[in-house]
């Protein structure tokens, strides 16, 4: 115990704020605020200073030997793990997540085949979110996690090698083409846009979500493996109709053509000052001239891109949602940092306020002023799931105000719809014996949801 105490009490003296290292020691990474609050390395700067504390006061374990020092936190990038390790940071790596999500992560990495680690993205929604839900451990990006026993290790050959055409290059296309490719399946995949990714492009833009444009990478890489190796043809800028498609003779088509945003129905909503947050995202431009920005809907895409604008761009940001909570059925800890960081950079979170019209260089906004209402910037309350009534939450009461914000620029991300128009096109085309929709053309979910339909789907046609 006084040994404990001496270490800690050295951290302290080195100028660590404990209460800092508990929650991430975010500012030691060079990285802006990650959306969990742990940055690459967070616990590095202990590791190493626990190891000078053992060095300098002679510290060894029973066995007379020195103490091994395991360094932990936001490890799985395979240079900074190397770095720590030649640094004298620590003397071992320990991995959680990476696993999760790559169990090969060791053997890929000493064989120095780290491009083909698929990386952890840090979105808690699988490992973590999983127990808040009732599940079990599972991974966003692995679909094969929690499922061991169902999903072998190894890829089936596909019985009989099919003509397969997947529509629409986000993540569920992606792991569907690649993965029916790996199995034998002639396989075209066909984007509109000049680029792969789908909604991981504008999802990666803000620089706190390098996790997600790590995952990018990967499956360009994944891509690129499938086309060298596989056969994979991969047509972009491309947008063949239902008719050309039959034409191709394809025995299975499966479409992963996404979702249309949605906006409120107000007046001034389709004025020239009005564009997406995801079209922001991927053109960031947009908010050139714009020195106010109200951004609509208190989602992820919403305060990620409130967050992108304040902090990246300097601007003027206001976010307003609808309902009671911010960023309402996202993992407690992801949620609770991006609202600190949001609160950090001094953007009102108006929850209980809807958009009313969008004016020239304003907006009217409907407040509810209620007492009941709950303050958004309270993130210690866990949020319940929706089947788990709380007897003790106050009833929200209506006091109705309306307010006008000033807004060069406002940002629409009130959520999106799920779009099968180009499926139900094939389907009454009869395209193609096998006809199947998957992802956010299906309906609206997360990478989470994307890559498990894609595996399945992958693995049965």
């Amino acid at each position: 115990m006084e040994e404990t105490l001496g270490y800690m009490a050295e951290l302290v003296k080195a100028g660590v704020d404990l209460f800092d290292v508990d929650l991430g020691c975010y500012d030691n990474w060079w990285l802006p605020h990650p959306p969990t609050g742990m940055a690459p390395g967070c616990f590095l700067e202990v590791s190493r200073i626990a190891k000078e504390y053992f060095a300098k006061n002679g510290i060894k374990s029973n066995a007379g030997l020195e103490v091994p020092v395991v360094a932990v936190g936001k490890l799985g990038y395979p240079d900074l793990a190397e770095s720590a390790l030649r640094g004298g940071d620590c003397d071992m790596i320990m991995l959680g997540r990476p696993l999760l999500a790559d169990p090969e992560w060791p053997n890929k990495a000493f064989a120095g085949k780290v491009e083909s680690i698929c990386p952890c993205i840090g979105d808690q929604e699988g490992c973590l979110n999983e127990f808040v839900e009732g599940g079990h451990p599972q991974c966003t990006v692995n679909p094969r996690t929690g499922f061991e026993e169902l999903i072998g290790s190894q890829l089936q050959p596909a019985a009989e090698p099919r003509k397969v055409a997947v529509i629409g290059a986000g993540p569920a296309g992606i792991m569907t083409a690649c993965v029916a490719a790996k199995r034998g399946h002639e396989v075209t995949l066909y984007e509109t846009r000049g680029e792969v990714g789908g909604m991981l492009v504008p999802g990666s833009r803000p620089a706190i979500k390098y996790d997600i444009a790590n995952y990018l990478a990967y499956l360009k890489g994944q891509l690129a493996e499938a086309e060298r190796e596989h056969g994979l043809a991969l047509e972009l800028s491309s947008s063949p109709n239902a008719q050309e498609l039959k034409g191709k003779g394809f025995d299975v088509i499966v479409t992963a053509t996404g979702s249309r945003q949605a906006k409120p129905p107000v007046p001034g909503i389709d004025g020239p000052n009005v564009v997406y947050g995801v079209d922001l995202l991927r053109d960031p431009g947009l908010a050139k001239d714009a020195k106010s920005v109200v951004v609509v809907g208190g989602g992820v895409v919403g305060c990620e891109t409130a967050y992108f604008l304040a902090h990246e761009l300097g601007k003027k940001v206001s976010l307003i949602e609808m309902l009671p909570v911010i960023m309402k059925g996202v993992c407690t800890a992801n949620r609770g940092w991006l609202i600190h960081y949001l609160e950090e950079r001094g953007v009102p979170l108006l929850n209980c306020a809807r958009l009313a019209e969008v004016r020239p260089g304003s907006v009217l906004v409907r407040r509810n002023l209620s007492a009941t209402v709950p303050d958004p910037l309270v993130t210690w309350t866990p949020l319940l799931p929706e089947n788990i009534a709380n007897p003790f939450a106050p009833k929200l009461k209506a006091e109705e105000r309306d307010e006008t914000i000033e807004a060069d620029l406002v940002v629409i991300a009130a959520g999106a719809r799920p779009d099968d128009s180009f499926y139900r096109s094939l389907v009454e085309a009869m395209a193609a014996p096998e006809i199947r929709n998957i992802g956010d053309s299906f309906a609206m979910g997360r990478v989470f949801e994307a890559t498990k339909a894609a595996y399945a789907t992958a693995t049965a046609i």
